[in-house]
Order: structure tokens, then sequence, then C-alpha cells
């Protein structure tokens, strides 16, 4: 009888902890259905960085001028200074040449500029005694016309009128020698234009470098016979070629697609592989002009190459820095949703609460993107599968870290001389 009243007892002590239990089992139950219930999202924060884009190009070297140059006569060589790879100055002599004919018609317009020297100093001469017997006679009419008007008669008015007719043609004849002289001055210019384009001609048989600069070519050699490069033959040879290889144009073609972000000045990255040289330039031409062919534009650099370091032909690797934002707020493209022509985000506010802002997108990388307006650093934004998600909705975010600077490359076109030196002895 004690045992079964045991029993009972111990039956009704477990019922309200089972209760309890029940409870319990029943409000963990809800909380995880509600949990259940809240979407996950993968987000990313909106942060302060750099977006850049980059395009990477081969370059090629070329000489600043390239001149071919010809003698202003024809003549024969008598000698030549320079042979490939001499370094000139501008007004060295390159070349003699002889002209026989040129040195005798030299000696000729020399005489005539003295002939007509001579002349001029004889109508000075004549000038002068022509002004002197002039003054004499003129005096003599003067004096007899004063007496006669003194005492009337005393003077024959044909003594008086021979007076007066001397007086004039001795003032004619001083002009005609003043004309004399005008014409000799004339002739004797003449004669000095003429001597002056003969020596001209005969200074040509110098010929002179027109620039500093390198012999590249030579076309020529002692005793030939040098045609002038002044009648537009084109078969007249040069004597040599020069090149201003202390300054060289780099030029690279640029992609019709990024003309538009290539300006006067820009900063470029230039690697030499063939010399190891790597350096900075700028941009200072570009043709304006997009290759019909090709869909290129050529942009050209100015390098010093004082010390002929770097070979015309040589190739080079650049990078030009095209379209880039500074310190501006980047999110992943992947949060960006194209709505109709409205670019928007899925932002988060401190409730993990959904709302769809409209931002306005700058500059566009790869993985990263520019927003100008919409958002703020530090906001957070869903990642992907954003259809999934409604105006107002509760989240469980997922934070994705990502990079807040992005340098996006574009090539076109490298040059590997390594592997253009191994494939030549390869063949």
């Amino acid at each position: 009888m004690r045992k079964r009243t045991s029993t009972i007892l111990a039956a009704a002590m477990a019922l309200p902890v089972l209760a309890v239990m029940v409870a319990c089992n029943g409000k963990s139950s809800h909380s995880d259905a509600i949990a259940a219930a809240i979407p996950t999202a993968q987000v990313a924060t909106a942060q302060r960085g750099d977006i850049a884009h980059t395009l990477s190009l081969a370059g090629q070297f070329q000489p600043y001028q390239v001149v071919d140059v010809h003698p202003k006569v024809t003549g024969y060589m008598v000698k030549i200074n320079v042979d490939i790879g001499d370094r000139v100055r501008a007004g060295q002599t390159l070349a003699v040449l002889e002209v026989p004919e040129l040195s005798a018609q030299l000696k000729g317009t020399v005489y005539e500029v003295q002939r007509t020297k001579d002349d001029l100093l004889r109508a000075q001469h004549e000038i002068n005694r022509a002004e002197a017997t002039h003054a004499a006679l003129h005096a003599d009419y003067v004096r007899l016309l004063a007496t006669s008007k003194a005492q009337p008669g005393l003077i024959a008015q044909q003594e008086l009128d021979d007076a007066q007719g001397k007086d004039l043609s001795s003032a004619a004849e001083v002009d005609a020698a003043k004309s004399a002289a005008a014409a000799a001055q004339e002739h004797a210019e003449v004669a000095s234009a003429d001597n002056n384009r003969v020596q001209a001609l005969q200074d040509y048989t110098n010929v002179v470098a027109p620039l500093d600069g390198v012999i590249i070519w030579r076309y020529a050699d002692t005793g030939a016979l040098i045609q002038s490069g002044s009648n537009n033959d084109v078969q007249d040879i040069p004597i040599v070629r020069l090149s201003e290889s202390g300054l060289l144009r780099l030029r690279m073609p640029v992609p019709e697609n990024d003309v538009q972000y290539v300006h006067i000045g820009d900063t470029m990255q230039i690697r030499v592989d063939a010399i190891g040289r790597s350096f900075t330039g700028k941009v200072v031409r570009f043709t304006r002009e997009v290759n019909f062919e090709t869909r290129t534009m050529q942009t050209e650099v100015d390098v010093e190459n004082k010390d002929l370091s770097i070979d015309p032909g040589m190739y080079a690797n650049t990078e030009m820095r095209l379209a880039h934002s500074d310190n501006v707020t980047t999110i992943p493209v992947d949060s960006l949703v194209l709505s109709g022509t409205q670019e928007t985000v899925y932002a988060l506010d401190s409730s993990n609460r959904v709302h769809i802002r409209n931002v306005e997108v700058g500059l566009r990388g790869s993985t990263l993107a520019e927003i100008k307006s919409g958002l703020q650093p530090g906001d957070r934004v869903i990642l992907g599968d954003q259809e999934k998600y409604s105006e107002g909705e509760e989240v469980s975010p997922i934070l994705v870290h990502t990079p807040p600077s992005e340098t996006m490359r574009e090539s076109g076109g490298m040059i590997d001389t390594k592997a253009e030196a191994s494939n030549g002895g390869a063949q």
C-alpha cells in the first residue's frame, strides 16, 4: 500500500516539470521558424578608393627627323668626311665638291664688281667737275647781271645772254653727271648681287650638316659626279642620309575605343627591354585621325636620347593611364541593377531592411564602379540576385570583403623581345 502511494506522488510531481519542458520546446521551435523565414543576403560595404583604366601598348622609336642631304650644285666629289654611324653637328662639313666652271664664273663676277666700283668712282669725279664748272659759270653770270642792273648799257646784252647760256648748260651737265653716277650705282649693285649669287653657289661646294644627328647611310664615294638636288629629279642620289637621333619619337597606335581618353601632357610609363631601361614620358602630339584599316590613332612621346643609348627602330612597352577617379565612393559592379535606364542598388538600413536606391554611376571598372551620388561610404549593398528581395524586407546580411580600389588594365599589344630573340635563334 505504501509503495503504490509513493508511485502516485512521484507521478504527480513530474507533471509540472513535463509541462514546463513542453512549453520551452514550443517557444524554441517558434523562434527557429521565424529565423528560418528571414532570407540571407551577401552584402558589401561602400568604400573610399580609386578606379583607373590603363592601356598597355607596344611602341616603336623613330628619329625626330630624317634628312637626305643633297648638294645645291652639281660637281665631282673631292672628299667625303663621314661614314655610317658617325655623329655630326649642325654646320659640320660632310663633303667637298669641285666645280671648275663655277670657280671661273666667280672670278668673273669679282672682276665685274671691281669694274663697276671704278665706274662709280669716275662718275663721282665727273659730278665734282661738273659742279665746279657750273659754280664758276654761274658766278660769272650773276656778276654780269648785277653790273648790268647797276649800270645799264655797260654790259652788252649778247655777253649777258652768253653767260646765262653757259650757266644753264653747266647746270644740265651736273644733272647728267648725277644720272650717270646713279646708273653706275645700279650696275654696281647688280654686279655685287651676281657675285653674291655665284659665291653662294661656290660655298655650296662644301656640303654641311643641316642639323645634329647620326649618319645612317652613305650613298657616294670620292670621285663620283654628284647631281644637284635642285631640279626635283627623283633619280638624284643624296650624298648621305642624316638622322636626328638625339631626340626620338616614340610612336604608339591607340585603339579607337581609347582615343577619347588621350590628351596632350598625359604621362606614360615606358620600358625598353632591349637595354633594360624604364622612364616616364608625356604625350606631345597625336594625329587626331583614326586609321581606316587598323582603327588606331598614332600617338607620340618625345624621348631625349643624347647618349644615343636607344636606337631608332627599337621597340618599347608602354602603359598609358586613361580615365581615372581618385578618392571616390566605390562599390562592386555586382551590386548594380539596371532598371530601365536608371542604375539602382539594394541598400540595407541599420535594421537590415532593404531599400532600393537610385544611384549615379561614374567610372566603371571590371569589378568596381564609382558612385557619384546615392550612396555614402559605409553603406551596405546586396551583391547579386537582387530580384529575390523586395522593398522593406528584412534580410540576414553576410558581409563580403571587397577591395576599395581597382586598376583595370587593357592591352593593345606588347612586345616580348626575349621571346623574339629565342624564336629567331631557333630558326
